[in-house]
């Protein structure tokens, strides 16, 4: 048993580090701006949304995330802007993001096209807990070995009061970490977002959405929640041969929004994990412009 948890180990590693690089989330609904440039701003709101995920639950070594994300609309500017930090940690590899976005917005008929580019770095470190059988072995570091390469992304984000859509990019740049004696590209990743809110009385609102991701293979997301007088909401959602997941949230406070996701896994691993928890805090305001004092004055009293 012990055996096959470690090759499943060492198998979930390379597939990390050679195809899906960028973490998923299952909350991807609240997590656009990590995604997809385009979206700054078009809430017309200042917005910060925390996303921590722990995969695999009881697997040693499995996949730790946390994603920290604010934007806000920027008028002089003509659109909006976002800040985005990510780390993410699996085995003895960790990740750490940093980028800074802006969207140009655009009024077309009766909603905001924004169209985006976010800049920033990408961080990756290994080490410190390889043990080669044999000592010295050149390929494995012993030491934490760690390199930081530059990092661009591009998208275009559409949104009504009824629906909303994305296509994005990013890792444009496909950079290189050269980390020792092992060297790892950052593949270009692909992404397509829709989602759409209707209305069945008052009360209660559907919103369905889909999530895909595209690099050295896709993965396919269909949610949908549902809304009670936009005070709480639950729902499901389906991961194409992966999982099964459940959600729940509330607005807990004036505004501030706690959700939590729960995936049951439907791949091979199924028996070695007690499933993956996601936790996400929102919080949205909006800034009344001033309006400008206005004097009148009158003959009269001249």
């Amino acid at each position: 048993m012990k055996l096959r948890l470690i090759i499943i180990s060492i198998f979930a590693l390379v597939l990390s580090s050679n195809a899906q690089q960028d973490p998923q989330f299952s909350q991807n609904m609240y997590n656009r701006l990590a995604v997809n440039p385009g979206y700054a701003g078009t809430s017309n709101a200042i917005c910060g949304t925390a996303i921590g995920r722990s995969q695999w639950l009881g697997f040693d070594g499995s996949p730790r995330t946390f994603v920290l994300s604010a934007d806000m609309p920027l008028a002089v500017a003509k659109g909006g802007v976002g800040l985005t930090i990510m780390q993410d940690a699996i085995g003895v590899e960790d990740n750490i993001f940093v980028k800074l976005a802006y969207s140009y917005h655009l009024k077309l008929k009766t909603g905001t096209l924004g169209l985006g580019v976010d800049l920033g770095m990408m961080n990756k470190s290994l080490g410190g807990g390889l043990q080669p059988l044999q000592d010295g072995d050149p390929a494995i570091p012993t030491s934490k070995v760690a390199a930081t390469v530059f990092d661009a992304g591009l998208g275009a984000y559409y949104t009504t009061k009824d629906y909303y859509v994305g296509i994005s990019s990013s890792h444009l740049p496909q950079s290189t970490f050269n980390l020792s004696t092992y060297k790892y590209q950052a593949r270009r990743h692909y992404y397509f977002m829709a989602g759409y809110n209707y209305q069945l009385n008052p009360d209660i609102e559907l919103r369905p959405s889909i999530f895909i991701k595209n690099a050295a293979t896709t993965q396919f997301d269909i949610n949908c929640n549902v809304h009670y007088k936009n005070k709480i909401w639950g729902g499901l959602s389906y991961r194409f041969q992966d999982a099964v997941i459940v959600m729940l949230g509330a607005d807990v406070y004036k505004g501030v929004k706690l959700g939590l996701a729960y995936d049951v896994n439907t791949s091979a691993l199924n028996p070695y994990n007690n499933g993956t928890l996601e936790f996400m805090l929102n919080y949205c305001f909006k800034i009344d412009p001033v309006k400008p004092r206005q004097i009148y004055r009158n003959v009269r009293y001249l």
